[in-house]
């Protein structure tokens, strides 16, 4: 029965066998999330019509881009292509 637990690994010697970089990701994580959450409650407290306006100029900007470098995703491709008809692009030679 020794040589099983002398076998068997504590929790902190296998926690000392993952890499650095895996502890920075998660804590990168934990604090993207914190940060959503800060930003999200103080979005709550806001003029709901200025945060509107904040959002759609966001979206447009975000979409315009789309639509001007030609670099969506391919599920929003059939939207960009007809909405590309309408406005400036880099040229046909850009994808």
């Amino acid at each position: 029965m020794h040589f099983l637990a002398a076998a068997t690994q504590s929790t902190a010697d296998r926690l000392k066998g993952i890499p650095a970089d895996v502890w920075l990701k998660l804590a990168a994580g934990v604090g993207a999330v914190i940060l959503v959450v800060v930003v999200l409650r103080k979005l709550a407290r806001m003029n709901r019509a200025l945060l509107a306006a904040i959002v759609i100029v966001g979206l447009s900007i975000f979409g315009l881009s789309w639509v001007y470098n030609r670099d969506e995703p391919a599920w929003a491709t059939p939207v960009v292509e007809r909405i590309a008809e309408f406005f400036p692009s880099k040229g046909k030679g850009s994808r």
